[in-house]
């Protein structure tokens, strides 16, 4: 790979930047790392407390420059996850207006006309970007989507995310209308399709991804330099992004931005049942489980009643078929969890990344610290070279 790309990662000065004890930001719009964590001269060299940043607000409202927001046109580079039942208009619009994309996912709603609603219903709570995120049926070949690409080109989205099988009828539609593709994958082979395919971004799920995180299990810290090094198109990594420290972790690796969706499924304007919230909340590094493996679906969720059932019945002599799962992953038996809180009675989507969570922000307030998190652990990083 030739080492991490530095130039892509770059911090934007604030609007009306002053001189304090990391460097003059005046003299360019854009300032590398090594500038950033850089005292001024005559100074000591490489900063080396984040203390130091603390006592700078300024650093906490840069912006940055990457591949992903020079694409997408967001603040930072961060793309709220696609989460079914979860990704609305109050959630979506929140992450934009805090400077990340945010995501509605089309088959939240019943219908593209309500799909239609719902757009317009974001649009009326920010002008940000924001994108639809639109996922195929991984079990059932025979739905068509034609109805649901219609909605989304003719709202004037000009975003949409991609997952799922056979992409690449609805990946031409989209590209055709002009708009930007992120596709997610599992697996490098799968990226490089996609590239293939003419998709812009590559979302890329490791292991410790919520939902369909694929067969090979493989972690983040090969995953995303794999990728990165397989394809010429901005990389998004995805699975287990808590905060800050992770966001400089995979910039770190390579990846041009970050997928976000447990980490904003605990937020305030989330609008899941605060007894879901709290349940992960409680979460730690083991509160999540493996499914549907024996149907080569594997697929990773909030370890509760219902999760431990299904593993129970894949587990069983002679194991399980789709079928006989069938009523425990239904869709539906889902959406009422989050609806009603009743937290033992179906399957809850969540990452590894609940081990790290413990508070429920608002949007705003989560997106501001986990910058400044980032910024300031690159920073950290930097500054343990002795030179």
């Amino acid at each position: 790979m030739g080492g991490v790309p530095w130039r892509r990662l770059r911090f934007a000065a604030p609007p009306t930047p002053q001189r304090s004890g990391v460097g003059d930001f005046r003299k360019s719009s854009y300032a590398p790392l090594d500038a950033i964590c850089a005292t001024p001269a005559g100074g000591a060299g490489v900063a080396r407390s984040a203390g130091i940043f603390r006592r700078v607000s300024n650093l906490a409202r840069a912006n940055m420059k990457t591949r992903i927001t020079e694409l997408l046109g967001t603040r930072y580079p961060i793309v709220e996850g696609g989460m079914q039942w979860i990704g609305r208009a109050k959630l979506a619009a929140a992450v934009s207006n805090a400077g990340a994309l945010g995501m509605i996912t089309a088959r939240t709603q019943r219908t593209p006309d309500d799909l239609r609603r719902e757009i317009d219903r974001t649009r009326e709570l920010t002008d940000k970007p924001f994108g639809v995120n639109l996922t195929l049926s991984l079990t059932n070949t025979d739905v068509t989507y034609d109805d649901w690409v219609d909605a989304i080109v003719a709202s004037g989205v000009q975003i949409v995310e991609t997952a799922g099988n056979n992409p690449k009828p609805v990946i031409t539609a989209f590209k055709e209308a002009g708009l930007k593709v992120i596709h997610k994958c599992t697996a490098v082979r799968h990226a490089l399709s996609a590239e293939r395919m003419g998709v812009d971004v590559i979302s890329i799920d490791s292991f410790e991804a919520a939902g369909h995180m694929g067969e090979g299990d493989v972690g983040s810290m090969v995953m995303i330099p794999a990728t990165v090094q397989a394809v010429k198109i901005p990389v998004i990594a995805s699975g287990g992004i808590w905060g800050g420290r992770a966001i400089a972790a995979a910039l770190a690796l390579g990846a041009d931005g970050v997928n976000i969706g447990t980490r904003f499924a605990l937020t305030q304007e989330c609008e899941s049942h605060d007894n879901v919230k709290q349940a992960l909340l409680k979460g730690n590094e083991h509160s999540t489980i493996l499914l549907k493996r024996t149907l080569k679906r594997s697929a990773r969720y909030f370890r509760n009643e219902a999760a431990e059932q299904v593993l129970a019945m894949e587990l069983r002599p002679g194991g399980a078929t789709y079928d006989d799962l069938a009523p425990l992953l239904a869709g539906e038996r889902g959406r009422k969890v989050l609806e009603t809180g009743d937290v033992p009675s179906g399957l809850i989507g969540a990452s590894q990344a609940i081990a790290m969570i413990d508070d429920i922000p608002a949007c705003q307030e989560l997106v501001s610290r986990m910058m400044a998190e980032c910024r300031t652990a690159l920073c950290e990083t930097l500054a343990r070279f002795d030179d």
